[in-house]
């Protein structure tokens, strides 16, 4: 088997957060710990992945602060997982794919899923990148710069 190459003392905070997430797997489990699965036999449903693999990815996020394993909210034996505050900000990102999926991935009037505002039940204006004084940027706007350590 050939070892995943590991990118968490990388410089680029794109490649930390790839690492950090994992894989497919890890986004479609905080995605639907957002949608509100807490527990273990809630996410096999949702997903339909092995038992062994969702084993492996829940234990990954709980080490990389994603998420928590808390007591069950009900007081069984069991356990539920929690997004932390650091699984929390991820929001923007399972938005951006969400809405870049819809764009891309589906035809006019096919069946999908959509995130919408409880409090007004209409979707959400798309997710727009914008500069420090407010103005929308696309990536021609935008240069890297790299900084040196402290």
């Amino acid at each position: 088997m050939v070892k995943r190459t590991r990118f968490d003392d990388s410089d680029c905070p794109v490649a930390r957060s790839v690492d950090a997430i994992g894989d497919w797997w890890s986004l479609l489990i905080v995605r639907d710990a957002f949608d509100g699965s807490r527990r273990f036999g809630e996410f096999q449903r949702s997903l339909g992945v092995a038992k062994n693999i969702l084993t492996a990815r829940l234990r990954d996020l709980v080490a990389g602060g994603v998420l928590e394993s808390v007591p069950a909210s009900d007081g069984s034996a069991y356990h539920e997982y929690v997004l932390t505050p650091k699984g929390k900000a991820l929001f923007p990102v399972i938005v951006a794919l969400r809405q870049w999926g819809e764009a891309h991935f589906f035809a006019p009037g096919e069946a999908h899923s959509e995130l919408v505002d409880r409090r007004q039940g209409r979707p959400l204006r798309p997710l727009a990148v914008q500069a420090e004084d407010g103005r929308t940027i696309d990536p021609g706007d935008t240069v890297v710069h790299k900084l040196p350590a402290d």
